[in-house]
């Protein structure tokens, strides 16, 4: 068949308007459910009509494809161990335009899109901000028409799915999969074969040089999965390629036959292990050894995926930068570098020289923490286990690169320590930080802050050797999904006042800037924003049975539960608050639900601990009579994007109050400013950006900035000191202490109060108390004066232009990648 022909075929495959919509979702009950269509239901019209846009997107994404390889366009191969996907329904028909045309056509069987939805489940791709910025930017990169493809894994179960018993967390499986998922194909003729363990040996070659091979190797395959992603409105659909494991040898016949069933399966239950869920518990040896084989699995396919497109074009290795960049996001990828350079010296033959001219060109890394605790490093002797050929090449890097830095730096031997990628020691290991900065031509921090912070302390050896190496481009968020999408009332508003443009353009919504302090528009953009807080209502009491009054002050935290964020900040604020309530019911003037959600990783103790805490305050405050006509405590389960988008239009007040210098950047920070959310916040990540967007005036700043931290900690930080100044911090950590918030159990929060007393707060809570609470207190003022506070809601949206994923990407794509939008050929 000519391309002529295919592409009518393709024309063929549907058509956008609600007749042809319906026609498809009657032809998908009968061809894939096997279901007759006068009997549907929600879940099977969710799923047919699924499968509808899918038909829809697939014939773009062939011609999309078409245009990279007729163009020869260099693309981009984004890494990532997490994508935050959600749900996919809304968002593809928004970016197909054809949201209208759906209803429509649902509401002929009687339902919403929004019913159709709410029977899809989140795909369990990720964790938190690092896979929801992912799946931003490859939004934006399909909106943009930057060639590129996301690549990660299928997890089956993803992170965990948690519920809440008896105030603690508890975690269950996220069975995501269990009805399958209608969005993706599974691609079975493009299965790579994955090495693992086994040995490296040496031996002469024809041409009578030496060289290595790994052999012995355990085998596992790679089977990519592929989950289609459309641009806005610009038939540019690209695709995310997920690896699914699976064995070599599904099923021993012999063993069987024998009567050893469970083992004649261990096989493919064993490899199947790698692909099953995100971040297995690395407390014990097993958990961190199935980490590491799962980085290397989705890596190797990947890599081998792309010299598959690159060999189509026949030309030599040495033209691979140019035609490809791999893009580390984090250094959960970083084995890459090492991949790369076993196969092109193993398997192509090319020389040390060769190989690692081409590697440096291809690979580029994200750095996402400023804690050097929290940068990723291996075991040696596991990495040995599982990478045998790997380590031998990382050691040659290492020695050569070593030999650089001698050169650069004579007589610095201390130097040539804190530089190796191999940390010595009792338990060498590897760091895979140093090995992505080595490896690659740029590396970039995640906001101006973090960019900085990384040079003048994580890397800053490196910054002094490689000094033009080092960059930032502050994240971004899709304005598609992040407001169009998730807050309807309040777009269509802005819509109706600027027009249209700002869906792929949110620089303009500084046009909002004018209409800041029109009575009649503050007045809508109050009922947009009460609309919110009532679909919240709604949603939290059908789901959770929490009763949260839509006319109080929404002070909202949701992130990742850790030290670091410092959600104990807020809940003793939230103590104090009750300590005033409980002596003067005057005290406090405005009511307030601090709604909390985020979960802890398994493994770490007092995260779930803290969780605890919460859910404990809570129980206290919203049974007592005596304040909860004032203050309320929500922790909603289970958090993740579907929830955010309840959340975040619904939020008054954002809580972003981590220890300066601790937290990279953020992006629900810009969720909830962009949403109309105020700040309270910390000069950390990209609240510092946000403050000069949207104007010092228009957010609420406290405490210590970075270098104030720094100071504080060199001069001898004690957190006692602190406590004896200040009465109401004295009072709300001997409530914690006494009982009162644990059923008359002494010791159950010790844990929290040893990490602020006895390990030093570490993250500064009880430094920064004071002044976090005379911030709230001050922005209460500000709640009860309602057209200031509305004044301040629209310029932090009219303020949030700069946060978008658009720009974040063409900084990549301009000043890292070296890659150009492509307009789709017809």
């Amino acid at each position: 068949m000519s391309t002529k022909d295919s592409d009518v075929v393709l024309e063929e495959m549907g058509g956008l308007d609600s007749e042809s919509l319906v026609e498809s979702i009657c032809q998908h009950h009968l061809s894939n459910l096997g279901r007759d269509y006068g009997r549907s239901d929600k879940f099977s019209l969710y799923q047919a009509l699924a499968y509808s846009l899918r038909d829809r997107l697939v014939g773009n994404w062939i011609k999309t494809q078409r245009s990279y390889y007729n163009r020869s366009a260099k693309s981009v191969y984004y890494l990532s161990l997490e994508f935050l996907v959600g749900k996919s329904l809304t968002s593809n028909a928004i970016n197909l335009g054809i949201e209208k045309e759906t209803e429509e056509a649902l509401g002929k069987f009687g339902v919403t899109l929004e019913d159709a939805e709410s029977a899809e489940v989140d795909a369990g791709l990720g964790n938190g901000g690092l896979g929801r910025l992912a799946s931003c930017f490859l939004d934006s990169m399909a909106t943009l028409g930057i060639p590129g493809y996301g690549y990660g894994i299928r997890y089956e179960y993803g992170i965990f799915k948690q519920a809440i018993e008896n105030g603690e967390q508890v975690e269950l499986p996220d069975d995501w999969l269990h009805s399958g998922n209608p969005w993706e194909f599974r691609r079975r003729g493009f299965v790579f074969t994955i090495g693992l363990y086994g040995r490296e040996e040496k031996y002469t070659h024809d041409d009578g040089s030496l060289r290595h091979r790994w052999t012995d190797t355990a085998k596992v395959m790679a089977m990519p999965v592929d989950m289609l992603i459309p641009g806005y409105k610009n038939g540019n659909v690209i695709n995310m390629r997920l690896w699914e494991a699976q064995p070599a040898r599904r099923f021993n016949l012999d063993l069987f036959n024998s009567g050893d069933y469970i083992r004649s399966m261990e096989d493919a239950v064993k490899t199947e292990t790698i692909s099953k869920v995100l971040y297995p518990s690395d407390k014990l040896s097993e958990g961190r050894e199935l980490r590491l084989v799962q980085q290397y699995f989705f890596v190797s396919a990947t890599i081998q995926d792309m010299l598959r497109r690159f060999e189509k074009i026949k030309l030599d290795f040495s033209e691979l930068p140019n035609r490809a960049v791999v893009h580390l996001n984090e250094t959960h990828p970083a084995i890459a570098i090492p991949e790369l350079m076993r196969i092109l010296i193993d398997e192509h033959m090319l020389n040390w020289d060769q190989a690692w001219r081409i590697c440096r060109r291809t690979f580029a890394y994200t750095n996402h923490t400023v804690m050097p605790e929290a940068l990723e490093k291996w075991s040696l002797d596991m990495m040995r286990k599982v990478l045998p050929r790997h380590v031998s090449i990382i050691f040659e890097i290492n020695r050569r690169f070593l030999e650089d830095v001698k050169n650069c730096f004579p007589g610095d031997e201390e130097r040539l320590s804190r530089m190796s990628i191999i940390e010595e020691g009792e338990y060498p290991q590897v760091r895979m930080a140093w090995l992505a900065v080595v490896g690659s031509f740029t590396v970039n921090g995640v906001s101006t802050l973090h960019g900085e912070l990384i040079k003048k302390n994580i890397f800053y050896d490196f910054v002094e050797m490689f000094p033009g190496r080092f960059t930032s481009v502050t994240n971004g968020i899709t304005p598609r999904r992040w407001l169009k999408q998730c807050n309807i009332p309040l777009s269509e508003l802005i819509t109706e006042k600027i027009g249209k443009g700002w869906v792929t353009d949110l620089s303009r919504l500084h046009q909002l800037e004018s209409l800041a302090e029109d009575e009649e528009f503050q007045n809508r953009w109050y009922d947009c924003r009460l609309k919110a807080k009532k679909k919240l209502v709604e949603y939290a009491q059908k789901e959770y049975g929490l009763y949260m009054p839509a006319d109080w002050m929404y002070d909202v935290q949701v992130k990742r539960i850790h030290e670091y964020k410092r959600q104990v900040l807020n809940v003793l604020h939230a103590i104090t608050l009750y300590c005033r309530l409980k002596k003067d019911p005057s005290s406090v003037a405005v009511p307030r639900v601090k709604i909390f959600a985020g979960k802890a990783a398994p493994g770490y103790f007092l995260a779930k601990r803290i969780i605890r805490l919460i859910n404990s305050v809570g129980a206290v405050i919203n049974s007592d009579s005596a304040v909860n006509h004032k203050l309320r405590i929500a922790f909603l389960p289970n958090y993740r994007v579907s929830q955010a988008e309840y959340i975040i239009p619904a939020t008054d007040l954002s809580e972003q109050i981590s220890l300066a210098g601790t937290e990279a950047s953020g992006t629900g920070n810009m969720k909830f400013a962009l949403n109309g959310a105020l700040t309270i916040g910390t000069l950390d990540g990209a609240n510092i950006e946000i403050m000069e967007e949207v104007g010092r005036e228009n957010i609420f700043i406290f405490g210590m900035n970075a270098d104030e931290v720094e100071k504080r900690k060199h001069e001898g930080y004690v957190s006692g000191d602190v406590v004896g100044g200040d009465s109401e911090l004295a009072e709300a950590l001997n409530l914690l202490a006494d009982g009162t918030f644990s059923e008359g159990d002494r010791d159950f929060f010790a844990p929290i109060l040893d990490s602020l007393f006895a390990e030093g707060d570490q993250y500064m809570t009880l430094a920064d108390y004071r002044a976090y609470v005379d911030a709230q207190d001050a922005l209460e003022q500000i709640w009860l004066d309602r057209k200031k506070w509305l004044k301040m809601s629209i310029l932090n949206t009219a303020g949030s232009g700069h946060f978008s994923s658009d720009r974040a990407i063409m900084e990549y794509a301009t000043s890292i990648w070296g890659v150009h939008p492509m307009e789709k050929e017809s």
